[in-house]
């Protein structure tokens, strides 16, 4: 299943997405999608509904993020080889992890607001897991039984504010719209492999990022694993697990990074799209 939730930011309501391409309407059935409603159970009576039965909405609409309710936005970091490689990092010997404000949570086609005074205002194209279960101090032979599906994040990143003025990696990643999830939450059953997706960023239209998640140092089980030794995952949690070389910080001769009035466009196999405009914090409303 393709889960959604549309509306303005602030009064999204749930939906799905039909194999017609169609948006439907789920506010009948869940209040939201979060908590029980990312379990087992939950999903296995959202699956169990005709979706041709449901309400059509508009195409038009706006889509947030597709999962609500979050507590924890955890975020990985220098899990791909060849992403550390072109920051001049070592590739680690155990997960680096972070935490990203849920106020920086934004949708899949809303502007990327470049903040006030920034030029290094980076790309982060990512696979995203969508906890469904709460997960503590879980083996890894179970970690993936406590995930309820995957989308896409764009860990949009200010590098100064990130690497220039201390050592604390969180400052520059919890701007607000600096986490764009979606467009939906794909269930696990519909992915299979989470080890074998394809993803790629355009920055208008010039593809800088083109890899693969079977590159990762620590693949989905490692990381629900790791994740859940320090912090509770509860459903509607996010682990977004790194992403591959091509970063504006890592372009080279010189490091290229966002400016306002450019189109951010990024996908991941099964996942779906997203595309953003840069917008400056002045002209944002």
């Amino acid at each position: 299943m393709k889960l959604l939730r549309y509306g303005e930011p602030g009064h999204e309501k749930p939906g799905l997405l039909a194999d017609d391409g169609s948006i439907r309407d789920l506010s009948e059935h869940v209040a939201d999608l979060s908590g029980a409603v990312l379990g087992p159970d939950g999903l296995r009576a959202i699956a169990a509904l005709d979706p041709q039965a449901l309400p059509v909405v508009d195409p038009a609409v706006r889509l947030g993020s597709p999962v609500a309710g979050m507590r924890n936005f955890v975020c990985i970091g220098l899990n791909y080889a060849d992403h550390a490689a072109e920051t001049g990092a070592t590739a680690p010997s155990e997960p680096i992890l972070f935490l990203k404000s849920p106020s920086a949570l934004a949708g899949p086609n809303d502007d990327i607001v470049i903040p006030p005074g920034s030029v290094k205002t980076d790309w982060e194209c990512e696979l995203a897991v969508v906890i469904g279960t709460t997960a503590r101090r879980v083996p890894r032979a179970r970690a993936l039984d406590h995930v309820a599906g995957y989308t896409i994040c764009n860990d949009v990143s200010e590098r100064e504010w990130q690497m220039e003025r201390g050592p604390t990696w969180d400052k520059g990643k919890g701007f607000d719209s600096f986490g764009p999830l979606g467009p939906w939450l794909v269930t696990t059953d519909a992915i299979g492999d989470p080890q074998a997706l394809s993803m790629f960023t355009e920055v208008d239209g010039a593809r800088m990022q083109q890899g693969t998640t079977a590159n990762m140092i620590f693949g989905v089980a490692d990381l629900v694993n790791y994740v859940s030794q320090c912090i509770t995952l509860y459903p509607g949690d996010v682990i977004a697990t790194g992403t591959p070389a091509g970063v504006g910080l890592g372009q080279k001769p010189h490091p290229v990074f966002l400016r306002a009035g450019q189109s951010v466009r990024l996908g991941i196999a099964g996942l779906g799209e997203q595309n953003h405009r840069t917008v400056s914090a002045g002209r944002h409303r």
